[in-house]
């Protein structure tokens, strides 16, 4: 018989079970591995939902448009400027050593991310309770300035670190810093040393002293805070740590930051751009019809002649007041000098020039060119007398009829019932035929209100008119821009003047150029406008004293001017063509 070993019967449930410090190690440990995977997975997660990195350098911003006067001179930029590019090669030194030795001392030491300066920075807010220093790298920095928004999110953080890293082993840290003093975010909405430079001083970045780099260098913190424009005592306070700091780190001698310091100063302040706007923004409007969609920073090269600029900003709100009002100022060849749109751009962004108002009696020139190509002339009598037809029955502004008087007493009284009746003799249809040739007719209505201005127009439109007539009755085609190139000096678009039409005859140009010098005249509704140099001119004034307008010529210029109610509410009864529009018109000829 076989010997059986004695073999115990064991219940799995009675094993020792490990002990409580292996249990709590494997959750722990099971615990950090979920936590690492849910990190890598939401690291993952926020980088593929990220765009391409390398697509990113080349989408920063929206091209911008420098717009240049007639000299050549910029005054104004449109959208986010980045000036000149810079690098540490181009740059005298002093420039990038005061940006590292304020912002990132260890910058060409440490890694994407500075431990020790983070480390520092949490040490010094637990000390103080409250946010007093950052630990940002200039690699960081430079990630945030060029590819994320300013939102404090959790995500945009994580994306920070990521592209932090990636331009570590994209660049080298020299190409780092170009990138961070090409793109950060300074003065104005423009980015970058060179555009600070610029604004600032007046000069390309690589010209910066070490008092002025100094000066750029404090406004990385906080641009506003530390502007050299806004706050220049802060600003110039915080440049002597930038001093400071660089004779600590060995970039300058001590010698060289106290002579530096002696020469940290205010900036100059800006010019006031507010004058332009009106011009500036209605040549934005042509690049965009001339160009349409564009990809490149532009130079628009314009007709704006700078001091009749700022002189019509200097006497348009004097004079206006509690109206608005508008000027503008073009050659007889259509050449745009000078537009303002309004008394007070801050105040309302809207551009009255090419704004519809009704022209009132400044209308009246194209009624009697259809008489003087029918071969009257301005010695031709005409009846003043009432006139109606239907329930049509408008009377004169003074409700005074002189009888028969001369074609051209007519105008320059600015009668009612002759061009009405010049209207009936010679047909609505020749008045807005006259209309279309001189650039105006496709928007009148077929009525005799029209005669007497009551189809609205722009005051661009109806100094247009006036410039044929002074322009020997050749077409005009108003214009503000004469070329644009990009960066490069690339031509994109050039003027090539275009070939005039004879619209008028000599003779009748001569005998409208007579009769508009008449309403100028002692006696013309226009006498205010009377200077020596004044060609002639003409009043208007719309029902209720709701717009008044007057547009007269210089040897050199046609000048529109305009006042009235942006509601359309009456003036006072006393204002009319020939008071502060005829008033502004010889103030702004004869001021020098």
């Amino acid at each position: 018989m076989a010997r059986r070993d004695n073999v115990q019967n064991v219940n799995p449930t009675d094993r020792p079970r490990p002990s409580l410090r292996r249990r709590i190690f494997v959750y722990l440990f099971n615990l950090c591995l979920i936590c690492v995977v849910g990190v890598l997975g939401y690291v993952g997660y926020v980088y593929l939902r990220m765009p391409s990195l390398d697509s990113i350098l080349n989408e920063t911003r929206s091209p911008a448009i420098m717009i240049l006067d007639s000299a050549g001179n910029e005054i104004r930029s449109s959208g986010r400027i980045m000036g000149t590019p810079v690098s540490t090669e181009t740059l005298p030194p002093h420039v990038w050593q005061a940006i590292v030795a304020i912002e990132d001392k260890r910058f060409f030491q440490h890694g994407p991310l500075d431990f020790r300066g983070i480390a520092r920075a949490i040490v010094s807010n637990l000390r103080h309770g409250r946010i007093t220093a950052g630990g940002s790298s200039i690699t960081q920095q430079t990630a945030k300035n060029i590819f994320l928004s300013r939102e404090k999110t959790i995500t945009r953080k994580v994306q920070e670190l990521i592209l932090s890293y990636w331009l570590e082993n994209r660049f080298t840290k020299n190409q780092v810093l170009d990138l961070y003093m090409n793109r950060v975010s300074l003065v104005g909405g423009m980015r970058g040393i060179d555009a600070a430079s610029r604004v600032l001083f007046q000069v390309p970045a690589t010209e910066l002293t070490i008092a002025q780099s100094a000066q750029i260098s404090a406004m990385l913190k906080a641009p506003t805070t530390y502007s050299p424009l806004r706050n220049p005592e802060k600003n110039i306070a915080r440049a002597r740590v930038v001093l400071q700091e660089m004779v600590r780190q060995g970039y300058i001698t001590l010698n060289q930051a106290r002579i530096s310091a002696q020469q940290l100063a205010p900036a100059t302040p800006l010019p006031d751009t507010n004058m332009y706007r009106y011009w500036t923004d209605y040549v934005i409007d042509e690049v965009k019809s001339r160009l349409g969609d564009y990809d490149t920073d532009l130079y628009v090269y314009t007709t704006i002649d700078r001091r009749l600029q700022e002189r019509i900003a200097e006497i348009l709100p004097q004079k206006t007041p509690p109206y608005q009002g508008a000027v503008v100022a073009m050659q007889p060849d259509g050449t745009l000098r000078a537009m303002s749109g309004g008394v007070d751009y801050q105040a309302s962004q809207f551009n009255r020039v090419t704004a519809p108002r009704q022209p009132g009696s400044a209308f009246k020139p194209v009624v009697y060119l259809v008489a003087l190509e029918n071969g009257m002339m301005p010695d031709s009598y005409v009846n003043d007398s009432p006139f109606a037809i239907g329930d049509y029955s408008p009377r004169n502004y003074n409700e005074r009829y002189y009888g028969d008087i001369t074609l051209a007493t007519a105008f320059a009284k600015s009668v009612n019932s002759v061009p009405l009746k010049l209207t009936e003799t010679y047909g609505i249809e020749s008045v807005l035929n006259m209309a279309g040739r001189l650039g105006v007719g496709t928007r009148l209505r077929r009525e005799y209100s029209t005669v007497l201005g009551a189809s609205e127009m722009s005051l661009l439109d109806l100094t247009n008119i006036y410039a044929v007539i002074w322009n020997n009755g050749n077409s005009v085609r108003p214009y503000s821009i004469t070329k644009i190139t990009d960066v490069s000096g690339n031509v994109l678009y050039e003027r090539n003047p275009s070939e005039t039409i004879q619209i008028l005859s000599p003779e009748t140009v001569e005998f409208m150029q007579k009769m508009l010098l008449d309403v100028v005249a002692s006696g013309g509704t226009g006498g205010r406008a009377r200077t020596d140099n004044v060609l002639g001119g003409k009043t208007g004034t719309s029902n209720e004293n709701r717009d008044a307008w007057f547009v007269g010529a210089t040897p050199e210029l046609i000048i529109g001017v305009w006042t009235g109610n942006d509601d359309f509410t009456p003036m006072d009864s006393s204002v009319t063509g020939g008071t502060i529009p005829a008033e502004i018109f010889r103030q702004i000829i004869s001021t020098p």
